[in-house]
């Protein structure tokens, strides 16, 4: 629906993950590399985590489209609570292979003879496991099992590992000692910055056609931002429940309480966008009508209210650089 109304050619803030919007900030770039090193090390272990939503597998799903599939044979699975040798079944599924009725040597088997022929072919297998914070350890250790397959001494497959922040505490086990001995590098992928945050929306705006209709204020970039958290996945359902929003009331232009009243209506169908209460804003002038809760400084995301210390003041310095932006006296 909003698409045709602001010519778009698609919808630029879909939930599911899709590779071809992927957004290099300076975190993604950063576990780019990591994973781009990986892919030249042709070994061992990489581990990727970040937050419910920040990217991960847009990350993955982009560099894949990016390597040579003359030289790659990638699977990409996503793991729930398997155990050892449910873990074997998801990796031969995950590459095509037979593995109904298999017991755990014909798995191992079959699996073994998979990369054999794909090493004499001269193309380097990579296993990518979405939500290894799931994994139980005994399906971890036969990830790292796998990891021992080699011929003419080099191994025979390479495991990206993306998870939660959780994951992080998993590896940190003394039990993962001989994992952790196999990681080759390892990264986090934090929030968007502020600025990130713009240039964001702006890339997946641009890539369906945006041509500035619907305009977005400076506050409401803003108030994304603080509500969002700086996360994709969050940024996205808010951005795009806006355009829902903007194409029913024939907006053309998104300011503070456009995007604070679309906040409120998430929040009332029950869906999480900021963890923070916020307050109720008019849409008469755009500004908040009653201070936020008093919360930790370290809470806030990065931005024009750094340095206060709550929510009720990071609010204020908004409503003074709303007032600012109306009066033109600030950009």
């Amino acid at each position: 629906m909003y698409a045709e109304h602001y010519k778009l050619s698609g919808r630029p803030f879909q939930l599911s993950p899709d590779h071809r919007f992927y957004f290099s900030s300076r975190s993604h770039s950063k576990a780019m590399a990591y994973l781009s090193y990986g892919l030249s090390e042709r070994e061992g272990f990489i581990v990727i985590t970040g937050d419910v939503g920040a990217g991960k597998t847009t990350l993955v799903g982009h560099l894949m489209a990016e390597i040579d599939s003359e030289r790659y044979v990638s699977a990409n699975v996503v793991t729930t609570q398997l155990e050892a040798d449910d873990a074997l079944r998801m990796v031969a599924s995950g590459f095509g292979l037979a593995f109904e009725g298999r017991d755990k040597a014909a798995l191992l088997r079959e699996i073994e003879r998979f990369l054999i022929n794909n090493h004499e072919l001269g193309k380097h297998v990579v296993l990518v496991v979405d939500e290894a914070q799931n994994m139980s350890m005994s399906a971890i250790e036969e990830l790292r099992m796998l990891s021992n397959f080699q011929a003419d001494q080099k191994p025979l497959l390479q495991c990206f590992l993306l998870g939660q922040p959780q994951f992080r505490v998993i590896m940190a086990r003394p039990e993962m000692e001989q994992l952790r001995q196999r990681v080759i590098a390892s990264c986090h992928i934090e929030p968007l910055e502020e600025d990130e945050t713009r240039a964001y929306i702006e890339h997946r705006l641009r890539l369906v056609g945006w041509q500035g209709d619907p305009n977005f204020t400076d506050a409401a970039f803003q108030l994304i931002h603080l509500h969002a958290g700086g996360v994709p996945r969050r940024i996205n359902t808010l951005c795009g429940r806006l355009l829902l929003f903007g194409s029913l009331e024939d907006l053309h232009e998104f300011d503070a309480a456009a995007v604070q009243e679309v906040v409120e209506e998430l929040s009332d169908e029950g869906t999480q966008i900021s963890s923070v209460e916020q307050p109720r804003v008019s849409r008469a002038v755009g500004l908040p009508s009653a201070p936020l809760p008093s919360m930790p400084v370290v809470a806030l995301p990065s931005g024009p209210w750094r340095g206060a210390e709550s929510y009720g003041e990071a609010l204020d310095i908004l409503e003074n650089r709303v007032v600012a932006l109306k009066r033109g006296t600030t950009r």
